[in-house]
This record gives C-alpha cells, structure tokens and sequence, in this order.
C-alpha cells in the first residue's frame, strides 16, 4: 500500500469542512462512489444530499470514493493499492454496500476502472456472498440503465433519498436473516423504483435488435420512478464545504427540484416531474446554518428564475449581505429586480440559454422564449453592471437546416451589437453543443445528425467569429457526442463493448466498437421506429402511454406546450397525487 497515497487523500480532507468520519466497525459501512474527479464530484449537490442522507441515519457510515488522476492511477497500479476512501483509507472492497452516483454517460468506463482499481469483481453475475453490493442512482441509472445493468447489482430509478432508504433497511434486514445473495436481490427487487437487472433478459431478434425484456416470475414487470413529493422534509444542501471543487467553498443550496417547461430535448424535464419548490423558510435556515468557511451560496434548480419566491429570496440575501449566484436563468423570466440582486451579490456573468438561434427551432424545440427576451436580458446585464454574457445553444436538432445556422450567427451578431450599444464592453461567450437524443424525452427516437454535416456546421460558425476577439465561441467534439448518444440510448450489449475497451483496448471505446463490427456513428444517427421496443421501455417515469409521441407530433406542427400548472393532468405525473 502507497502511504503517499493515503496521505494525500488525509490532506484533502483535513482542508474540508463538513465530512464525516466514524471508526471502522462501529456501524454499516457504505462506499460511495463517482466516476469522476473530486473536483467534479464534490460539486455535484445530488452525491452531497444522500452522504449526508446516509450518514444521518445512525447506523451506516458512508464513505467517498473519486476516480484519481491519471498520475494517481499509475500510483495505484505500481504500488498494488486497492482504490481508497477519503475518510479512513479503507479499500473499496471491504465495503459491504458501494453506491455509485451515475450523471454522466461519458463516466461509464470511469465506473468500470474505479471497480478494477478496488479490487471489485466486475460483473454482477460473477459475485460471490461477500462481495460488496453495487447499488446505482443518478440521471443516468433513471432514464436507461441498460449499458451498465451487466456490472450493478440494483439501480435505484428516479430521487434516491426515500428509496435509498428503503433499499439499505431491507438489505441489512436480509442480511441478519442469514438470506443468500440471490434472496437479498430478489428482496430489493420487490421495492418501489428498484430495478435489479438479474431477474430481468433482454430479447433479441434474428438480426440482433432488441425486441423486448422478459422478466422472471416473481418480480414486477415495470419499474416505476419513485420522487419526493415533499422536498421540505429532506435536506438540500451542501454537506461538505470544499475550495478544490468547480464552485470554491461554494454553499450550494437546492430551492426547487424539476422543470416544467417542457423542452423537448431535455431529459431532466421529463424524468424528475413535477416541479416542486422548497418553502423560502427552508431555504433561509439551510442558508443560515452554512459553515463559516462558505465564500458563496449557489442557488440551484433546474429553472432558478421559475422559483415562486426568487425575489424574496435575493431580497434577503442582499439585504443581510449574504454572496449569492445562480447558475442560469429563463431570459423570459429575469428582470431588473434580479439582475440588480446578481450583480450586487458580485455576479459578473449573466448565463441564459436560448438552445436555438433561429425562432423556428425554438418553436420546435418548445423552448418559449423569443429573440426579444435575449435582448432584454442583454439590456438588464448591462443595466446591472454584469461584464459578459453567456449563451448556451444546440445544433444538429431534428429539421435544423442549414438556414437556422445562418440565422444563428446573424442572432449572435445581433446580441453583441445589443451588448455594445448598452455600453457592455465584456465578453460574449458561444457555448456550442450538438444535439443528443436522451431516453424519456419526446425526441427518443430522433436521429443525432451525422458528424460530418455537424463539424461542418461547428465549423461555419467558428469561422465567422474568428476575428473578433470579444466573441468566444466553444465547441464540444461531434464524435464525443456520437457516442454519448449510443451510450445513452443503448441495450445491455454495450456493457461488452465497455467491458472490451476496459481490458482490451486500455479504456479506447472506438476500437472496442470498431473490434466487434459496431458503427457508432450508425447508430447514433438510426431512427427509431416509434412502434419498436426500447432498451429503457420496462421502466415508468409516470408519463401517459402516447404522452411523448404527442409532444413529439406537437414539435413537427410547431405546437407550443404550456408550462406545467397547478393541477394539470396532461402527462399523467401528477395523476399519481
């Protein structure tokens, strides 16, 4: 074992304020793991809520695990050291739970790596009675499971604080009853939002697409999201306080959970319905209780500027001097009562995301908002004092054509004119996705656009910019985004090709794909038919049967959704109240 190693991760948590660290042996013991580096990890606030979930309930300690550098790993290796905990530098494999907070699909050979690391058996199906379980949650493990089924244990499907719950009672209750590892899972596979993937085979046909899941007798046939009608009664904050994390000894504060809006392409506004909003009396305490090493309070939701009591809530914050930020805001919803509040709380970047630059793919998209409300919200910045502007935008959508590019760039042009005429001299920053088609949202069986036609498009608009120097345009890798697109829409068989790449292609997912004749650009770019079987089809997010098909009708008639409403019955989410 590397003491280097361990003293390294005691330095790291020794500058935290917050973690928890109990005596091996004195309760439960849970690893909990994310596929990525501390710095990304400890600023994910959903990995913060459950430690602190999981810690708080008296007889479990949990543990963190974080994918180490690339030098680390070479550490790890050399000196034959079991991956390690932050806490008490315990190897992962003598855990007897390991939970792994799944956000990102470009985080799938991470996972696998953390498990060859800590001396995990890899497969599910090849674990012995003492092995750890491995039990994942997160964005990921909600909306399609698939690709990952072949080395979990169970998945939690949809907001974990209840079912993570649940789950960990009657595994430790299972497990004093002296019941097998088989029993223990068919136990947890009885358990609302649980999907253990052992009892449940994928179908093939002659040509080798899927066509169906069979599951075993015994066990339900769909598994239904589970998500936490009162976000009051659980906490939503940081529990842990970190300067080497993306948000520096940032205080993040969740004030509301799920969107309703309606984008189309957005995943989290279909699978983490209905929005709910904690009561601003929640929200002030959580804020009032923040550590003293807090530089920042970030406040967090999926549409900040919908939270009913915003404006209270920067009131408070500005009059008691607390510094606040937000992530990104509607461009529909911000006015002057806000920005002021940002830029006063030292706010110096107004983000929006406008996702199309043409309004005919806005309408498409279902966004709401217009080219006029970007301009306001350029106008408020400037107004307020706010230096740069941030736009976040999609290209390759469905029916995008070569003119809604053209329209962009003359938008973009437009918005910095706006942005000079206001005397707004900062940067105008161009963040540029391609299109990925995601599980559970009415563009599921939409086609990614084929790489070539996307680089060429990244491409027109990088070089109309490319000269002036108060424009930064950033792009992401149209084949990165290709394989995100597989990866999120894929069966079980790609954990072979994840398992491939991991021990014999030292992690290369290309050539694992290309080595067992796999087009990732053909599949990223296949239409589904809407009457075939889908990978993630056994698992209910809430939605009515023909709910996603509508939408998608709606986006090809350039029918506008209305945002969700008290009450409201069209999805069928709240049918479930």
């Amino acid at each position: 074992m590397s003491w280097e190693i361990k003293s390294a991760l005691k330095e790291v948590v020794s500058r935290e304020t917050g973690a928890q660290i109990f005596s091996p042996g004195t309760r439960h013991n849970m690893g909990f793991l994310y596929p990525n580096t501390y710095n990304i990890g400890m600023s994910n606030l959903g990995l913060q809520i459950l430690y602190g979930e999981i810690n708080g309930r008296g007889d479990t300690a949990c543990e963190r695990f974080f994918y180490p550098h690339k030098s680390k790993i070479k550490d790890y290796v050399r000196t034959n050291t079991h991956l390690l905990s932050m806490e008490n530098q315990r190897p992962l494999n003598e855990f007897e739970v390991i939970g792994v907070m799944m956000s990102f699909e470009m985080d799938y050979l991470n996972f696998l790596t953390m498990l060859e690391l800590g001396k995990v058996v890899r497969l599910a199906a090849e674990r012995k009675e003492k092995d750890p379980f491995v039990i994942m949650g997160g964005p990921c493990a909600t909306f399609n499971p698939e690709p990952l089924a072949l080395f979990t244990d169970a998945f939690v499907i949809g907001e974990g604080e209840e079912t993570l719950q649940l789950l960990l009672d009657a595994l430790y209750a299972a497990k004093a009853q002296g019941l097998n590892r088989q029993e223990i899972l068919r136990k947890l596979a009885q358990i609302p939002g649980v999907y253990v993937p052992c009892f449940y085979q994928p179908q093939y046909g002659a040509e080798g697409n899927f066509t169906g899941m069979q599951c075993s007798i015994g066990v339900p046939a769909t598994i239904k999201r589970q998500w936490v009608k009162e976000l009051d009664q659980h906490v939503g904050h940081s529990a842990i306080i970190s300067a080497e994390t993306e948000f520096e000894n940032m205080y993040i504060v969740e004030v509301a959970r799920g969107c309703g809006r309606h984008c189309r392409f957005c995943m989290a506004g279909y699978c983490f319905r209905k929005p709910r909003a904690r009561s601003l009396e929640a929200v002030m305490e959580a804020i009032h209780k923040r550590p003293a090493t807090t530089k920042k309070v970030g406040l967090m939701g999926a549409a900040i500027s919908d939270y009913p009591e915003i404006k209270a809530l920067t009131k408070m914050l500005v009059a008691e001097n607390i510094p606040f930020t937000v992530a990104s805001l509607r461009a529909d919803s911000l006015d002057q009562e806000l920005a002021a509040a940002l830029a006063l709380s030292g706010q110096r970047t107004m983000t929006v995301a406008p996702e199309a630059g043409s309004e005919r793919m806005r309408q498409f998209i279902n966004k709401g908002i217009t080219e006029a409300d970007i301009y306001r919200a350029v106008a408020l910045a400037a107004q307020a004092g706010m230096k740069n502007i941030k736009l976040y935008y999609m290209i390759g959508l469905p029916e995008e054509a070569e003119q809604d590019i053209t329209e962009m760039i003359a938008m973009i042009e437009r918005v910095r004119g706006k942005m000079d005429a206001a005397g707004n001299r900062g940067d105008l920053i161009i963040s540029i996705n391609g299109f990925v088609p995601k599980p559970f949202t009415p563009f599921q069986w939409s086609p990614m656009l084929d790489v070539k036609t996307l680089k060429q498009r990244f491409s027109r608009i990088t070089e109309a910019f490319r000269k002036n120097m108060r424009i930064k345009i950033q792009t992401e890798s149209p084949k990165e985004a290709a394989l995100q697109t597989v990866l999120a829409r894929g069966d079980r068989k790609i954990g072979l090709v994840l398992q491939q790449a991991l021990t014999q292609h030292d992690g290369n997912l290309k050539m694992a794909f290309k080595n067992l004749h796999l087009d990732v650009e053909a599949q990223a770019t296949k239409a589904f038919d809407l009457e075939e079987a889908l990978p993630w089809g056994h698992l209910d997010m809430g939605l009515q049967a023909d709910y996603l098909r509508t939408e998608l009708a709606n986006a090809y008639q350039q029918k506008f959704t209305i945002p969700c409403f008290e009450h409201c019955k069209r999805c069928g989410i709240c049918n479930e109240e």
